[in-house]
């Protein structure tokens, strides 16, 4: 069951949450990347994005956490299936954030595919346009004022419908403090994490050319 459920985009940090929430004991936490792993979910998430009923439990299953897309774009749906899970949404400057995306996920999303790759990655990649770029931003991210006007809105709404007692608004250049004290867990005597979703995809990329 999700305890925790992370309600930020992409490119704010979701991927060193990830790392930070399993490092505290709450994984596995689901992320857009696990999926180029396990894409057996992808069905479900591209019935989601067709508006079907979806059994979150059933997405979820195995999984004590979830941050970044395809989940961010559900929130409703997830915060209500688990009415007891914390919330926590990752924010960032906005121009600096549409920067990042656009010149990696956006970019990895859009690229022309590979001869070589595999139906696991083709599925993934479409799943990704199917519930994000051509959902969450209507097809239109190429657009920085409306794709900067979703993000600001989406967290907005976020702030405004959670429950304050159940919500985090977090910069992971916080650190561990902010987030520990939320979670009720003891700090670690270590740095945060600081992952980039940009080389582990790229990575990712190359270990399954390698593998195909």
């Amino acid at each position: 069951m999700v305890e925790i459920f992370g309600a930020g985009f992409g490119r704010t940090g979701t991927l060193s949450l990830r790392t930070a929430l399993e490092r505290l004991g709450f994984g596995p936490c689901h992320h857009m990347l696990h999926l180029l792993e396990c894409p057996d979910a992808v069905p479900l998430w591209r019935a989601a994005a067709r508006g079907e009923s979806v059994d979150w439990a059933r997405v979820y299953q195995g999984y004590r956490s979830s941050v970044d897309w395809p989940g961010a774009a559900f929130w409703r749906e997830i915060t209500g299936a688990f009415p007891a899970a914390k919330v926590i949404l990752t924010v960032r400057d906005p121009e600096s954030w549409y920067a990042s995306a656009a010149s990696s996920i956006h970019a990895a999303a859009t690229a022309p595919v590979p001869e070589d790759a595999d139906p696991g990655f083709t599925e993934v990649r479409q799943m990704s346009l199917d519930v994000v770029w051509n959902g969450v931003f209507d097809g239109r991210f190429t657009d920085k004022e409306h794709a900067i006007r979703v993000f600001e809105e989406h967290n907005a709404a976020v702030r405004r419908e959670i429950d304050p007692e159940r919500l985090l608004v977090f910069e992971v250049g916080q650190g561990w403090e902010p987030l520990c004290a939320f979670l009720d867990v003891p700090v670690p005597d270590e740095p945060f994490p600081r992952s980039n979703d940009r080389a582990a995809f790229a990575r990712l990329m190359e270990d399954r050319r390698a593998a195909h």
